[in-house]
């Protein structure tokens, strides 16, 4: 064997109609224009090396591309380094021994790509006596490569490598308006005895394929990556697909984009993460997506897909949504400062951004309502009634036949709540509205959704049984639902959780459908599954409220699971909502009453305590506060003596005092207050449980007689909260000094009696501050309540509420004081009373 001697001097010349043959048992890349590059042909330029002084040059001949859209390969088992600024070196193994290094840069002023090629440690026999490269450039077709001269057929070109202080080297170079494009190469050597040649190709028998205009790119992070040269770098996951095609568009309006690059499984994969990086700086690219390919689902790859991902995105209907090749925009977070209220201060309000403000009656602009903005102009509204917190149903971008608890991406707010025709419009008018809120002490929660996605969703055709759970059932698999322990999955959710903090300053998520988050690859429930735990412990999130909601979007209700929390977790109450609806409709027994009013800590003793649980009488689907106490027809209800609307006084009065107990109760058991959009202005569905049939919010309704006094009622309750927090928002369980049961008369409760509709307590302050007396009569019968004596002689006991009583009276802020000498009240059925003592000396 013998290094290969190289004639001193040759000149370049066309081989007639050869293409090489990419290996055929390995996914080859594509690269592919949807339209023409440039209406003229474009001058191909390519120079010989300096040798001993001498410059050997034999210009190409213009080539056409108005036939051509590009395509190309990359290569497999190569290794890709940027060695110098602007230089990228791959090195591929031949399959008879030593490498081949290809050398990729941008010269004279970033002007044209400069391509060196170097054998090393190559061995021939001794007969071969000469090596020569055979390339071409090819974009549509690996076996077809384009021209040099329009006049000629021929479509490769035969390059000697040059021996250059033991050295064989050989240089090419083209214009940088070519990029991006591959050069496929072959090696051939010719033999002295009888001008036979051999050809010498890579380790897998395939040509030496190398990117031009764009590199193979890193795995991480997933997603875009916009890098300080110019390039952007993407990196996608999919385990399953036999090929990924990267799609570039330069004019979102038109079906086909404008460039393809079908990546190697080689070059452009690392792992389970296909990647490349291309230089779009002087590319006029504005969106991207993704095809895959898999012959295990028998996917062809017809749709351009959207990357998880994308932080900006653009919705162009079904089938077609692409992330934008940009940045998020700047926002100016200056003067901003969290809020970082303590989980038992919360008084929180869950409203739909659209239908809070979208109705006329929110006298907003047509382009402010229903939007984030639209809640930013009633920051007044929420002040007025107390609460410090709004919980936002799911914001991301979903299927609107099915509503927001189906979404078909995680990254991004939905157009939909934003100034139409910009993304970027739509994510600022968010952050808008988190700083507004903040600055006025205000937190925003995000209900999430993370256990299913909608059919639309591209989750499926990326990599579906790695996102998706394909064993556990037939429910599991129908339902779209999400496989949220397995590790790429669960690493998309934390990345999601962390940008919506990081990005946009959330105070915290609600869960939805967190019995699912339990499941195992297998559908099968977990003791510790790992996407719970990690949340818990994660240095970032678990600084931000993390909320458990068990509502279940399929089959429309709540499942009791034992949710675990590592001390971490709060929970939506689920049981709160239950037995109080039980208790005051003449259902329930006292005893669960008491459990409930104490914060819960048959749910909440282990390791945590009344702030997390998160109480709540209605919510969003099911029935409205209205239809709670106007029909007997849908779960846990009753009508007050009549089926729907009517005109009788004594029902009307009955659901008035229902809907007060209901109020009041929320805010004097410890917990977290959750209060729903529209209850407080009266709004009903007819009984409908639909979330489908819930309608905009009402303001009109607002300056009714309903509307005044129970906002009126929520706004003092929730000054009550903050002034009493002693007692009302405790962080701990109550001692049993601070707590006395009463029963009617003055008597213990009844608490085996399941007929016994009445429960009293007073809530012991510790000094100076004064006593809580508080009665519920859930009963047909008026009660006689005794009030327990006072420590001191020049106390009295007030009552600040009276739910039976007619407004505006059955509230108030002075309180009304005990008439000398009665020790005892009467509570008329169906009502609640506050008392508090008081020196009026």
């Amino acid at each position: 064997m013998a290094v290969l001697p190289v004639p001193y001097v040759m000149q370049p010349h066309c081989v007639g109609n050869e293409s090489f043959e990419s290996s055929k048992p390995f996914s080859t890349s594509h690269v592919r224009y949807g339209k023409r590059v440039t209406s003229d042909s474009r001058k191909l330029d390519f120079r010989r090396i300096n040798l001993h002084g001498g410059q050997f040059t034999k210009p190409i001949g213009r080539i056409s591309y108005r036939h051509h859209v590009t395509k190309a390969i990359a290569t497999s088992d190569v290794s890709a380094v940027k060695t110098l600024e602007n230089v990228i070196t791959y090195r591929f193994w031949m399959e008879i021994g030593g490498q081949l290094k290809v050398m990729v840069k941008k010269t004279n002023n970033n002007k044209k790509y400069g391509v060196y090629v170097e054998v090393e440690s190559l061995q021939l026999d001794e007969e071969q006596r000469e090596l020569i490269m055979i390339w071409g450039i090819f974009r549509d077709d690996s076996t077809n490569f384009m021209r040099v001269q329009e006049s000629s057929t021929d479509s490769t070109t035969e390059t000697p490598f040059v021996k250059d202080c033991d050295r064989l080297s050989a240089e090419l170079e083209f214009e940088e308006s070519l990029a991006p494009f591959y050069v496929s190469i072959l090696l051939k050597s010719k033999l002295d005895s009888n001008s036979k040649t051999s050809t010498i190709r890579s380790h897998r028998k395939t040509n030496f394929i190398v990117p031009v205009g764009f590199r193979s790119g890193r795995p991480s992070p997933l997603g875009i990556s916009l890098l300080n040269d110019g390039f952007i770098n993407f990196a996608f996951f999919s385990r399953n697909a036999d090929s990924v095609v990267l799609c570039l568009y330069a004019d979102t309006t038109v079906d086909k984009p404008a460039l393809e690059i079908d990546l190697d499984p080689y070059v452009n994969r690392s792992g389970d993460i296909w990647h490349a990086s291309i230089d779009c700086s002087s590319l006029p690219f504005v969106s991207y997506g993704y095809r895959c390919r898999s012959s295990s689902i028998d996917s062809k790859g017809h749709h351009v897909l959207l990357d998880p991902y994308a932080k900006v995105i653009e919705d162009f209907g079904p089938r077609k949504c692409l992330g934008r090749l940009c940045n998020e925009s700047a926002f100016d977070w200056s003067g901003e400062s969290r809020p970082n209220l303590p989980m038992e201060k919360l008084i929180v309000y869950r409203l739909n951004v659209a239908r809070f403000t979208n109705d006329k009656s929110s006298k907003l602009p047509r382009d402010i309502g229903g939007s984030f903005s639209g809640i930013s102009d009633k920051l007044h509204y929420f002040k007025n009634l107390g609460v410090n917190a709004v919980l936002l149903e799911p914001i991301f971008p979903f299927d609107e036949q099915k509503g927001p608890y189906f979404p078909w991406h995680f990254f991004s707010p939905g157009s939909l709540y934003g100034p139409s025709g910009d993304p970027s419009k739509v994510a600022n008018s968010l952050k808008e509205m988190v700083k507004k809120l903040h600055a006025n002490g205000m937190e925003v929660l995000l209900e999430v959704v993370f256990t299913h996605t909608s059919e639309i969703s591209a989750l499926r055709e990326i990599d579906n049984s790695s996102y998706h759970h394909v064993e556990g059932g037939e429910e599991l698999k129908s339902r779209n639902s999400l496989n949220c322990n397995y590790p790429i999955v669960q690493q998309m959710i934390l990345e999601c959780l962390r940008y919506w903090v990081t990005e946009f300053h959330i105070d915290g998520f609600c869960f939805i459908n967190s019995s699912s988050l339990t499941r195992g690859f297998h559908g099968e429930f977990l003791s510790r599954p790992p996407l719970v735990e990690a949340i818990a412990f994660d240095p970032l999130l678990s600084k931000v409220k993390i909320v458990a909601d068990s509502w279940d979007p399929h089959e429309m209700e709540m499942k009791e699971i034992v949710f675990p929390h590592w001390k971490r977790w709060a929970e939506m109450n689920a049981k709160f909502c239950s037995e109080m609806r039980n208790f005051f409709r003449g259902k329930g027994s006292i005893s669960s009453l008491a459990t409930r009013l104490c914060g819960s800590g048959d749910l909440f003793l282990g390791g945590r305590s009344p702030a997390f649980s998160f109480n709540f009488v209605t919510r969003n689907v099911g029935p409205t506060l209205v239809d709670l106490v106007s029909y007997s027809s849908i779960e846990s209800s009753w009508n007050c003596g009549e089926e729907g609307p009517t005109n009788k006084i004594l029902v009307l009065e009955t659901r008035l005092k229902q809907i007060r107990n209901f109020i009041f109760v929320l805010f004097v058991s410890l917990g977290v207050p959750v209060l729903n959009m529209g209850d407080e202005c009266g709004q009903s569905t007819r009984g409908s449980p639909e979330y489908s049939d819930r309608i905009s919010f009402d303001w009109s309704a607002l300056k009714s007689g309903f509307g005044t006094q129970v906002t009126e009622f929520i706004s003092f309750l929730s000054s009550l909260r903050i002034r009493r927090n002693d007692l009302l928002q405790k962080r701990s369980f109550l001692k049993e000094d601070n707590i006395e049961w009463h029963g009617a008369e003055g008597g213990p409760p009844m608490w085996d009696d399941p007929s016994c509709k009445f429960l009293a307590m007073t809530l012991k302050a510790d000094p100076p501050l004064s006593d809580l007396f508080v009665a519920f009569n859930g009963g047909d019968c008026l009660e006689k309540v005794a009030l327990p004596p006072l420590a001191t002689v020049d106390a009295n006991w007030v009552c600040l509420v009276d739910t039976s009583l007619p407004f505006p009276g059955f509230f108030t802020e002075e309180g009304v004081p005990l008439e000398d000498g009665l020790e005892t009240y009467e509570m008329k059925s169906h009502s609640c009373v506050l008392f508090e003592a008081r020196s009026f000396i």
